[in-house]
């Protein structure tokens, strides 16, 4: 695996592709606006960025980064995506996105309805519950005593080793809370969301390490 394609070029876009491209992968970034409005961006990451549709990303990518709003799912390009492991860093927010009865009601998670978006890929959810500068902050080499360990979740085995891999090379270890349906464990207003990598609850913009242990503790501490 050699590139990554990112779909949404936001805060956790962006930071993942900066991580990315830090461990060595060449990365091809999209957004709505188009190519031209992801100059900046492409320059400050380097020689290893370059922009393009998401059509464009979806097809070169090796492993496929989709971090758009929820309402905008259906947006995401489905065939160049087929047998493809997708990483979806998405999160429901009502008040964004506009009411989906069947995630209200607790029968479905949002990754599951990216899920049934791509059919032939294979969808693992992580970036979700960490914010974009704790990520950028936390990454540590594979070993170090203050490393943090982000969720994942999916109905693939391989998918989830591969995106296991990918964390690893970017700085971070994986806690596999199981299948998507196991998703709404690290959803918004769950303990392992956001305060998880904060020095506290109210201050998000210092960022605290958020090992395996924590990480088990607050998943296994979700109720709905």
């Amino acid at each position: 695996m050699t590139t990554v394609g990112l779909i949404g070029s936001g805060n956790i876009g962006g930071t993942v592709a900066r991580l990315a491209v830090d461990a060595g992968y060449d990365v091809v970034l999209s957004n709505s606006r188009g190519p031209e409005t992801l100059t900046d961006v492409v320059e400050a990451l380097g020689g290893h960025a370059s922009a393009g549709t998401a059509q464009d990303a979806a097809q070169v990518g090796d492993l496929v980064v989709v971090s758009v709003p929820l309402k905008a799912y259906r947006a995401v390009p489905v065939e160049p995506l087929a047998g493809k492991v997708v990483i979806d860093t998405n999160n429901y927010y009502p008040q964004r996105d506009g009411a989906f009865p069947e995630l209200d009601s607790g029968e479905i998670t949002s990754s599951e309805l990216l899920q049934r978006h791509l059919p032939q890929s294979r969808v693992v959810k992580v970036f979700n519950n960490i914010y974009f500068k704790g990520l950028a902050a936390l990454s540590r080499p594979s070993g170090a005593a203050d490393r943090s360990a982000l969720a994942i979740a999916g109905d693939d085995a391989d998918a989830k080793a591969e995106v296991t891999a990918f964390l690893d090379r970017i700085g971070y270890d994986a806690v596999d809370v199981g299948p998507l349906a196991e998703g709404w464990r690290y959803q918004p207003d769950t303990p392992a969301y956001g305060t998880l990598y904060s020095a506290s609850p109210t201050d998000w913009e210092h960022p605290a390490t958020g090992d395996a242990a924590k990480l088990r503790a607050a998943l296994a501490a979700a109720t709905r």
